[in-house]
């Protein structure tokens, strides 16, 4: 339906509303409408308020058209056009087109994620001739922060920690020029009038720097960088810590201090050529690690020139990203190596963010620290991102990427606001408005007390900038989550109903969401692999196959429940699973006859056997677990990897895949790959994947000394088969003819493992089902509490349909295209 077909017809001038949601404030929309309204030679006006962007016009309709076309099809780059909405207006315009102020009231819009720095800005930086020349705080509409520096919406400088820095007359004036790239660039500022960086010593000493090789504060810093220091920056989100990253020095004073044993650190580099030296890059890759989020994106370590081992140890893969600000740029201007870039926190901290703080929690790991006098308000680490099976996959969501919303499915529309609270690993929390989630930055694992702490003050920012009225709150099913506890706080506070949601149909949703499957698209087959989550008969989950739509599921298959020795420490010490599961499938006796040669027995027998089997007997802090993770787990520890701790969460099944040999794994006869069988369990007749064969098979191939990239290949291979497999007979319905389901998704941690996502997916695809993957939002814990929002949103629609009430709601009216 045309434009014109939708106003009646009139006298050739007519005045029209038009609404504009989305990701529309701080991105320069106002000057592209301004531009575009007067080009068509329309007037009346444009302005900012809490529902996105409102257009007031008069003209011929034609040119109305036009206007709305030009939207449509070229909206600035950093906007995310969600709807346009248009309708008669009666009242009074100017006769020329101008940008009107803007407008408070209650929130309808999006907050813009922050964008790193663009080539006009890099340009004015670099040029001795621009008065922003060595500027570190140089922004326009195109790029620099938002997210993490914004209080509240509408997006206008006074609701920024911009506030503090009044305007000299040249930036007033570009500010106030709709022509100008800088027009109503809420961050537009200069070394006169903005933020000024600084270099200080944390114990409070002077020192000094030769004036004449060091240009300013920020080259200064570089300088200490490149002489082995490690240097604490104030960056976008949050604080950093950098060193040189081809000094193991420094290096291993960062993991000391830092408390950081294995994790691997990311890497920031000046430019392409700087990261062609040491990491396989792709145009893919490329064009990832120059776009506006500037992610860590995740590379094969296989350039000319090696990295220390410390960087990543036991990994094939390194996290580089590019500079993100002109203070990062500015920084590596002279520095043709890489440079270790971290999260400026203690390990399993939450990133330092005040300039007290950084003092208090950093002094001990850096001397000096390049700070500014620019608040961060909110916390955003960086984002990291990996290509598998041909897509950018989102491992972290943050910086450049949150918050900006999801829309939801189609059925969606007309569903309440919601709080999801997220998981305790790796969480996010979710908003639900106008029918679409709100996904938060990573926020971090909420056992220490200082995350935590954080997760619940973000929460209230994120309430204040969306100005949300939750209708009822969201949380996991297991009754010790920390999340739990604050969505059960909110829920009595609010007077809320609280919805309890099964961690991996939350998973699956989440998956759904992300690919448009609408409310009534029927059951997918949800293969939710993890490291655990609470079942719904009290057990622990790790390895489903559930039959599921948004508002429920069924369990049709599972991984073999094994004992967790230790409960929680089973899943810091590899080891734990390896003998939980050996004895298990062989038992102590068969493995000392047939393997005692083994460093691995050797290992296992100094264990303390006796204790671990009375455990095991009686089954006190052994809980059984279907876990997909502590099968990667047991299996990293045999081969060696990753036996005794796991420095990180992840470790062992993180070195297992970056040990596969790649050329066994493409060629090596199918036959080779370790076999899993699916029998029923006896106690409930769920078909399962026995790994019995595998354990015999893996023995045997150390007791021959297989090479361990070689086994690796065979075990990725043999569980992607079963997995497969297991889809396979699900899908057959006893006795009849039919599928239960053609269609696939695989969510859970262990499908950010490229090998596995690739292996089955193909496998998937072979035998004629349509898979459902996720890139935009982590198939782990961080895409959790969007498969929570979307779950129990389904559920409330179903109940209010079932009951005949009315769910207060707020629709979104999509304008004809």
């Amino acid at each position: 339906m045309s434009f014109a077909a939708r106003i009646p017809t009139g006298p050739v001038a007519e005045s029209v509303e038009i609404r504009v949601r989305g990701r529309v404030q701080g991105v320069g929309f106002r000057p592209f409408v301004w531009r575009n309204a007067r080009d068509f030679g329309l007037s009346g006006y444009v302005l900012n308020d809490a529902d996105g962007v409102l257009i007031r016009v008069c003209g011929e309709l034609t040119n109305i058209e036009a206007l709305i076309g030009e939207i449509r099809a070229h909206a600035p780059s950093l906007a995310s056009v969600q709807s346009i909405e248009y309708q008669r207006f009666s009242g009074e315009l100017p006769d020329t087109f101008e940008i009107a102020e803007s407008s408070a009231g209650q929130s309808n819009t999006e907050i813009s994620p922050d964008a790193a720095l663009c080539t006009d800005c890099a340009q004015d930086i670099f040029d001795p001739f621009s008065r922003r020349y060595r500027y570190p705080f140089t922004t326009c509409t195109n790029c620099g922060p938002r997210l993490s520096i914004v209080r509240s919406v509408p997006y206008d400088r006074l609701t920024t920690s911009m506030a503090a820095f009044d305007f000299c007359p040249d930036c007033a004036a570009e500010y106030a020029d709709p022509s100008d790239r800088r027009f109503h660039a809420e961050t537009t500022a200069c070394h006169v009038c903005g933020p000024k960086a600084r270099l200080y010593r944390f114990d409070g000493k002077p020192f000094s720097f030769d004036q004449a090789s060091m240009l300013d504060d920020v080259d200064a810093a570089l300088g200490l960088i490149q002489r082995g220091e490690i240097v604490a920056i104030k960056g976008l989100g949050g604080y950093q810590l950098a060193c040189d990253a081809t000094r193991a020095d420094a290096i291993g004073r960062l993991r000391k201090l830092k408390h950081r044993d294995r994790k691997p650190f990311a890497l920031m580099a000046r430019d392409l050529d700087v990261i062609n030296r040491y990491a396989r890059v792709t145009a893919e890759d490329e064009a990832i690690l120059k776009s506006v989020a500037a992610p860590i994106v995740l590379l094969e370590a296989c350039g000319p020139d090696q990295l220390q081992e410390a960087i990543a140890p036991g990994l094939r893969t390194i996290g580089f990203m590019l500079p993100t600000t002109p203070l990062h740029a500015l920084l590596l201007r002279r520095m043709s190596r890489p440079v270790v870039m971290t999260s400026g926190n203690r390990s399993d901290a939450p990133q330092v963010t005040g300039d007290s703080e950084a003092r208090e929690e950093l002094s001990g790991i850096a001397t000096y620290a390049l700070t500014h006098d620019r608040d961060i308000l909110n916390r955003v680490d960086d984002s990291v991102v990996r290509i598998a099976a041909g897509k950018m996959r989102v491992v972290r969501r943050a910086r450049g990427y949150a918050p900006a919303a999801i829309g939801l499915p189609h059925g969606f529309e007309r569903g309440p606001q919601l709080f999801a609270a997220g998981g305790d690993l790796k969480n996010t929390f979710c908003f639900v408005k106008s029918g679409a989630a709100v996904l938060s930055q990573h926020i971090g694992d909420l056992a220490d007390a200082r995350t935590f702490n954080d997760y619940t003050t973000t929460i209230g920012l994120y309430r204040a900038m969306i100005d949300t009225r939750p209708e009822a709150i969201v949380c996991d099913r297991h009754p010790g989550y920390r999340s739990r506890r604050q969505a059960e706080d909110m829920s009595r506070d609010l007077g809320l109903p609280l919805v309890e949601v099964q961690h991996h149909h939350a998973h699956v949703a989440s998956c759904l969401v992300e690919n448009g499957w609408p409310l009534n698209g029927g059951r997918v087959l949800g293969v939710a692999l993890d490291g655990l989550g609470y079942g719904e008969d009290g057990e622990i989950w790790g390895g489903e196959f559930l039959l599921a739509d948004y508002a429920n599921f069924e369990r049709l298959g599972t991984f073999k429940p094994v004992a967790m020795l230790g409960s929680d420490a089973a899943s810091r010490e590899p080891w734990r699973n390896l003998y939980a599961h050996l004895l298990a499938e062989l038992g102590w006796q068969s493995l000392q006859m047939n393997f005692s040669s083994l460093d691995v027995f050797r290992h296992l027998e100094r264990k303390p056997r006796a204790t671990l089997d009375a455990m095991l007997r009686s089954g006190f802090n052994s809980p059984k677990s279907s876990s997909c993770g502590r099968l990667f787990d047991a299996v990293g520890a045999a081969m060696g990897l990753c036996f005794d701790h796991q420095g990180y969460e992840g470790e062992a099944a993180a070195m297992l895949e970056s040990a596969v040999d790649h050329d066994a794994l493409r060629s090596e006869d199918e036959a080779l790959a370790y076999p899993f069988t699916i029998p029923s369990l006896k106690e409930t007749g769920l078909p399962y994947i026995e790994p019995l064969a595998v354990w015999n098979a893996i023995l045997g191939d150390l007791v021959l000394e297989t090479p361990v990239g070689v086994m690796a290949a065979r075990f990725h291979r043999g569980l992607a088969r079963a997995i497969a497999a297991m889809c396979v007979k699900l899908a057959a319905r006893n006795g009849q003819s039919g599928s239960r389901f053609d269609t696939v998704a695989l969510s859970g941690g262990c499908f950010h493992n490229r090998i596995l996502l690739e292996q089955v997916t193909d496998r998937l695809e072979a035998a004629d089902f349509k898979v459902l993957t996720q890139a935009e939002v982590p198939a782990g814990d961080g895409g959790l509490s969007l498969g929570q929002a979307a779950i129990a949103a389904a559920q409330l629609i179903e109940n209010n349909k079932t009951t005949g009430g009315n769910t207060p709601c707020v629709s979104v009216f999509q304008g004809a295209s």
